[in-house]
């Protein structure tokens, strides 16, 4: 049984991760995290354990398998007492869904057939397989600025744009808890999103420093050779 002293010694402890996509690197390393973490009763951490890994976003690569993790969602699920918690999974796993719709479509696949995603939207995605944004522009506003993302051509972008989507979601749910289990969750899958956003920004540094120095070299031959005879 968790121990609610500790819950607020511990959220207590934890630095402000708020500024998506300013900072360079999530509010504390993985290992401080964990350190912090350790004051979480066996039973809490088992569940954070479940639910960090279900969400985590290597699942929603490109090639990640929707059915086996639409799967894995409703065991998490079963045995999720937590109201907000649910919720979470649920809004996380819908988001999953129409992103893999849309993927999907972009790649020239028609409609799915049967049971092959998660939540109430599955039926009507397939049903209004034509439309841009599925006719879900109310329940979910931001899939337009994603196939129009998906169709530039730009993953960086999208991949921002989705953890935007993603972190807002948390935020809403966040301010109605503040010292309980239910905020050390949501704190971890922020952690998480600025992790991923770190990553993703670093690499794409890297890839556009490469870019720009070749598209120096190609302008200045002299310093192509003088790096060769180096």
């Amino acid at each position: 049984m968790s121990d609610p002293d500790a819950y607020v010694s511990l959220v207590a402890s934890l630095p402000s991760s708020e500024r998506l996509f300013v900072a360079k690197r999530p509010p504390l390393s993985r290992l401080r995290l964990e350190r912090r973490l350790s004051a979480l009763s066996e039973g809490d951490a088992r569940t954070l354990a479940r639910i960090e890994g279900l969400l985590s976003w290597s699942a929603y690569d490109r090639g990640s398998d929707l059915r086996t993790l639409v799967g894995r969602a409703k065991a998490v699920m079963t045995d999720l007492p937590q109201r907000t918690l649910r919720r979470i999974v649920n809004e996380r796993m819908e988001l999953r869904t129409a992103v893999a719709a849309l993927r999907m479509r972009h790649s020239g696949a028609g409609a799915p057939q049967g049971d092959w995603g998660y939540g109430v939207w599955t039926s009507h995605i397939a049903a209004n397989w034509g439309d841009t944004t599925f006719g879900l522009d109310r329940s979910m506003p931001w899939l337009r600025q994603a196939w129009q993302l998906l169709e530039k051509g730009d993953p960086l972008a999208l991949q921002r744009h989705l953890l935007d989507v993603t972190f807002r979601q948390l935020q809403r749910h966040a301010g109605r808890h503040h010292f309980d289990f239910e905020a050390v969750v949501i704190y971890v899958l922020k952690w998480n999103i600025f992790d991923r956003w770190a990553k993703a920004d670093s690499v794409a540094a890297a890839q556009r420093f490469t870019e720009l120095s070749e598209d120096a070299l190609r302008h200045f031959p002299h310093l192509q050779a003088e790096g060769v005879s180096a």
